[in-house]
Formats: C-alpha cells, structure tokens, sequence
C-alpha cells in the first residue's frame, strides 16, 4: 500500500541567509512514511524493505498517525505538531539525528515558497586547496579553467532531468544541485533524485539536514534575481517542488565527510526518493518533467572518455545561484589518497551550490548517462571534482528503488 504523507502547512517565513555549513548523507523519510526499523548500508538484503509503520488517511480524510510511529519519534523527542510550528528549527546535538533508520523530513507545505527558495543561496561545502591531491595516488595535471556557460532557457527544454535542492542546516537555509534519474524497479515513473552526500547529511560531526526539497527546472524561464522577486511560484517552480521521502548515502560518507580538505568525497553520492509537495497527482517525477538519465556505474576509464558536462545552480559569487548554467570538459584524474577510488576533474568555474549537480558523457548505448556529480572545487573555482561511481555507489542507488518496488 502506498504510503500517505503527512503535510504541514508553514506559518511564518524566516530570514535564510547564512553561512556555510557541513554535509552528508544516508536514508530518509517524511513523516507520513514512518521511521524504518534498521540502518542498512549499500550492500545488505535489508536495505529494500519496507518502512515499518505508515501514516493512514481515516474517513474524514485527516492523517492519523500510528501509535507506535509516535512513540518512536518521541523517542527522539520529536513531537511531529511542535515540528510544525518550528521545532524543526532546534540542532541541539541531542535533536539532530544523524543514523539512517532516524532522519525525518515532514512535508510543511508552503515553506519553500519563492522568496525562500530565492533567499537560499548558501552552500554547505567549504573550497578546497587547488593542489589538495598531495601527489597520492594518480593525479593528472590541474585542469585549465573553463567558464561555465548559461543554459538556454527555457531550461526544461534541453536539462529537463536538472534542479536545485533545497535544505535546512543549523545555519540556515542551504542550496545544492540534483537530477532526475531512472528507477530500475519502476521504468518510466521514476522519483529517484541523484545528488551530492554532503547536501543531505552533514558527516562524521552533523547528521541530516532537515526540509530537504527538490525542484525540477527551477526558474525555467532564466529570470534575473530582480525579476523573481515578483515571479508567482509557477514560475520558480513550474513542475512543483517535491519533498524528499527516503535518502541514502554511502557509510564512508556518514563516517569521514567534512566540509573542508575533500573529506570523503570520493564517496559523496546519495539518492533520494521524492514526492509531491502538495499531494499524488497520478504522475511520477519521471512523467511530470518528461525524461530520467540512466547512472552509469561501469563508465569507462577516464583516457576514454572525450568531454563529461556538469550541470548546477552555483551560488556563491560571481553567481546568484538563480541560473542554470554548465561545463563541458575532457575530464582528468584526481587521487586524494592512495586507498580511495581515484575521481574525475574538470576544468569549470562553477562555485558552491553547483554541488551534487549530474555529470554526464555517452554512454554505453550512445545515449546520455550520469556517471558522477559535483563534490568539491577549489578558492580559485578553477576546477571541480566528483567521484567515480562503482559497487557502493550502485549498492545505494539499488536499495532505494527496490524499497519503493511498485510504488
């Protein structure tokens, strides 16, 4: 049975601007969903199964919440109607809940309205030294700077899969980048979102972040910061906002990432499965933009492939984080340590905010395929790196489309 979600109104809009914070991440839901009963890595059997207790819809059509759900919640001294009116707002570290089988992220409809979503333009990722390899491993030279270029608007028709995502840190409201992708368990109606780990879940010292939201096409006409001040929210968000309902990320990001030095980030992937802010319309995220990127985790050895293009909402300066923009490049070699998967570089200005955004190159069927996503760049913003997708990063992805099998 599908599960129904719980849905809060928002009562009051804050002021988001912040600054920076750390990030990573691992599973979730929304409060209509439950909490799950165990913490499941990439590879264990258990990762697929259901959520172990749901909200259901009575007669009168108001949501009831299972006893059970309840207790457990208030376990962790979430009360889901103090949540609502701002509890969501308290990161005492005894609040913040950091394990898989605990993240919460309860629909407050209307809270990601358009001036918040223009308001966020902080990103949780630090810069990193521009020679932060340390000759470990195999590193190839760094690579010339390449400016990003503004994707022809509208956006949604040439990167309909592309969004911003959007999220609350304990400094504030944060932004990062994120992609529509394929669900194998459900062809043709995914709600399976690629992004970065470090946008969902703060790492070894932080937990998740909270009000995690994807919008698809976000500002899809290219309106200017001025304009959007008085843009309807149809036009930020011309296919809906869309809430995030389950996430994961790998264990290696859960225990090492940081926000500075690259800290994990040959594992900074996650995957989140999304739905609708106000409600099912009979439509998938896959059917409500019109295309899914199938992920790629066998891509081909970096020699071999010609140009990779990266996709995001950079946000720190020069940019406003309100435009799509993108870098095309031959990529190049990264090592961070001699133990760690070696990653991809490119030559690209894009700054924070452009972070879990989708890299993309041919694939084996000479069609697009995501193969990577924005982890970390440098001060100079000459470069960016992210990691090369292979069993763990498979092992996520898997588990969070059998778990929604059907649905």
């Amino acid at each position: 049975m599908r599960p129904i979600r719980q849905v809060f109104t928002a009562r009051q809009r804050t002021n988001t601007r912040r600054t920076p914070s750390p990030v990573l991440a691992a599973a979730a839901l929304t409060a209509a969903l439950a909490l799950t009963a165990t913490a499941c890595g990439p590879g264990e059997d258990s990762a697929n199964a259901k959520p172990s207790a749901s909200a259901v819809q009575s007669s009168d059509g108001k949501i009831t919440i299972p006893d059970d759900l309840k207790d457990r919640l208030k376990e962790h001294g979430v009360d889901l109607d103090k949540w609502k009116n701002g509890e969501w707002k308290n990161w005492d570290r005894d609040k913040w809940l950091r394990e898989a089988k605990d993240f919460i992220n309860p629909i407050i409809e209307g809270l990601w309205d358009p001036d918040r979503m223009r308001d966020a333009d902080k990103s949780p990722e630090q810069p990193v030294e521009n020679d932060i390899s340390g000759d470990k491993g195999v590193t190839d030279p760094t690579p010339a700077p390449v400016r990003a270029t503004s994707v022809q608007s509208p956006y949604h028709d040439s990167a309909a899969e592309s969004g911003k995502l959007f999220f609350d840190s304990p400094e504030g409201s944060m932004v990062c980048s994120a992609t529509v992708v394929q669900d194998p368990a459900n062809p043709g109606k995914s709600n399976m979102v690629w992004t970065a780990g470090h946008c969902v879940h703060a790492g070894k010292k932080g937990g998740w972040y909270r009000n995690i939201a994807f919008v698809p096409s976000y500002n899809d006409s290219g309106l200017s910061l001025a304009e959007l001040k008085n843009a309807p929210k149809e036009k930020v968000a011309p296919y809906g906002v869309w809430w995030g309902q389950w996430a994961q990320t790998s264990d290696q990001w859960i225990a090492d990432g940081g926000p500075t030095g690259g800290q994990g980030a040959p594992y900074d992937f996650a995957v989140l499965r999304v739905a609708p802010e106000k409600g099912s319309t009979g439509k998938s995220l896959e059917e409500t933009v019109g295309s899914a990127l199938p992920v790629d985790f066998n891509a081909p050895a970096v020699p071999k492939i010609d140009s990779l293009t990266a996709t995001g909402f950079p946000a720190a300066p020069p940019y406003d984080g309100q435009k799509m923009l993108q870098c095309k490049d031959k990529p190049g070699r990264l090592s961070l340590t001699e133990t760690d998967p070696t990653m991809y570089r490119i030559g690209c200005s894009m700054t924070g905010g452009a972070s879990g955004g989708g890299w993309v190159t041919t694939g084996q069927d000479g069609k697009p395929a995501l193969v990577s996503n924005t982890s970390i760049g440098p001060v100079t913003a000459g470069w960016l790196a992210g990691p090369r997708l292979g069993k763990e990063a498979k092992g996520i992805y898997d588990a969070v489309s059998k778990k929604y099998a059907g649905q």
